[in-house]
């Protein structure tokens, strides 16, 4: 890993230290009184996610436990339904006892206090585990309110049979990616190089990450919010030419007509993250052998990313099962056997935040829907890239929620991108208001 990611970012450290105003109305410690089999009977917990190889791991932990068994359930993703539901459950009472939450979104849910610390629960051999950024992500106000599963980098994935049938390079710079997005509709009038997502604020949030955008930040008790800052503008106007332009698809990810066009053929690239490497293969076993993976085109044509969601284990605010849910967790985490349930189901490309489990998640992955390429040193690489100046805000639901119902309008020309990420800078602001929140922006 590099340098800069040896050591918690000042921007990491200041959002902690401003959500610690928030955390107040989190949940306690979790109590536990009965622990695992305290009775002689095992503890059951409830479990809600919707990551590929979720059941397979469930399946492989209750198989081998007998002080604890798990009920899974599996939702909508996060920004699909799931997190409306996790909400909706938590105020009605009848929440699970461990929900699956991406780093965007766990301030927001520590912020409303639907989640309890469960820093008992979590000794110091196991965060020792763990990687230090990430760790640092689902450390708020002083608190731990959840366990890092994986982070995700982001990645280029292309046909690397259509790159050569037309003539296209592997892009290393996104004047790169325009120029072969060019090539490739002139070569094809039906094929597009990739797909502007315009239901994921948080896909093209990454984008800005990597610029070096920074749309939160937090000094003493103050939230500074900018959106409109050189990184995000420079952004916003590229990916608003390669629609103009219709160089790019404009679909909703993992829609009908996403899946459509690459298994057809007329989308030949994924702008996407770690992760996605199991969605491709998942999805498009047919292709195999035709994809490869390569880093994401930066702007400079340095090593550069942010990170496409990444997933943690949280411990609902009324669960009384919290030690063994977040035993769970860390076996899902922190263990070989753990790791190997969730990737040997062929569906799962995750890359671990246990830094140790990445061989593991390596030799578990069989890479031969990508020719044998060795897909985990790329994600390796990768990450040690990400930029360590990003943080998430308190209020992700309601800045993405008002970014999603604009870029839908894009498209059409309804509205432009930089109106669209505007709109989100001012529901930021106003949410945090309402809140009672110091804010500038």
């Amino acid at each position: 890993m590099s340098r800069r990611w040896s050591r918690t970012s000042p921007a990491i450290a200041a959002t902690a230290a401003a959500l610690a105003l928030l955390t107040g109305c989190g949940g306690g410690s979790g109590d536990d009184p009965s622990g695992p089999a305290a009775d002689g009977k095992p503890v059951t917990i409830t479990f809600w996610g919707w990551a590929k190889g979720s059941k397979e791991v469930v399946d492989a932990f209750n198989a081998s436990h007998k002080d604890i068994q798990v009920t899974f359930e599996e939702i909508p993703s996060g920004n699909a339904g799931g997190y409306a539901k996790i909400s909706n459950a938590v105020k009605a009472g009848n929440a699970p006892d461990l929900v699956s939450i991406e780093y965007p979104s766990l301030p927001e849910f520590v912020s409303q206090g639907a989640l309890q610390d469960i820093g008992a629960h979590l000794p110091d051999d196991v965060r020792s585990e763990l990687l230090p950024q990430a760790l640092e992500l689902t450390t708020l106000g002083g608190k731990n309110w959840a366990v890092p599963f994986d982070a995700a980098p982001q990645a280029f994935y292309y046909r690397k049979d259509l790159f050569a049938k037309y003539g296209v390079g592997v892009p290393k710079t996104w004047a790169e990616f325009k120029a072969a997005a060019e090539k490739v509709k002139k070569a094809d009038a039906k094929a597009r190089i990739a797909t502007f997502f315009p239901d994921d604020p948080t896909s093209f949030e990454a984008m800005a990450w990597q610029a070096g955008a920074q749309w939160f930040k937090a000094e003493d008790d103050t939230w500074k919010v900018d959106t409109t800052d050189a990184a995000t503008t420079k952004v916003t106007a590229y990916w608003q030419g390669l629609l103009d332009a219709d160089l790019v698809r404009n679909n909703a990810s993992f829609s009908p007509e996403w899946t459509g066009s690459l298994k057809n053929g007329t989308t030949i690239g994924y702008l996407g993250a770690s992760w996605g490497a199991g969605v491709l293969k998942g999805t498009l076993p047919e292709q195999s052998g035709k994809w490869a993976v390569a880093p994401m085109p930066s702007w400079d044509g340095k090593p550069a990313s942010g990170m496409v969601g990444g997933s943690t284990f949280a411990v609902t605010k009324d669960s009384k099962k919290a030690e063994a849910a977040v035993e769970f967790a860390t076996w899902m985490a922190t263990t070989e056997e753990g790791i190997k349930a969730r990737i040997a189901s062929g569906t799962s490309s995750a890359f671990p935040a246990a830094t140790a489990l990445r061989p593991v998640a390596k030799k578990a992955f069989d890479a031969g829907f990508f020719g044998g390429q060795d897909i985990y040193r790329l994600f390796e690489q990768a990450g040690a890239s990400i930029n360590p100046n990003w943080a998430w805000g308190p209020t992700t639901g309601t800045t993405n929620l008002a970014i999603k119902d604009q870029l839908g309008k894009v498209a059409n020309g309804g509205t432009t991108l930089a109106d669209a990420v505007k709109t989100g800078h001012d529901a930021t602001v106003a949410e945090l208001k309402k809140r009672g929140l110091k804010v500038e922006g």
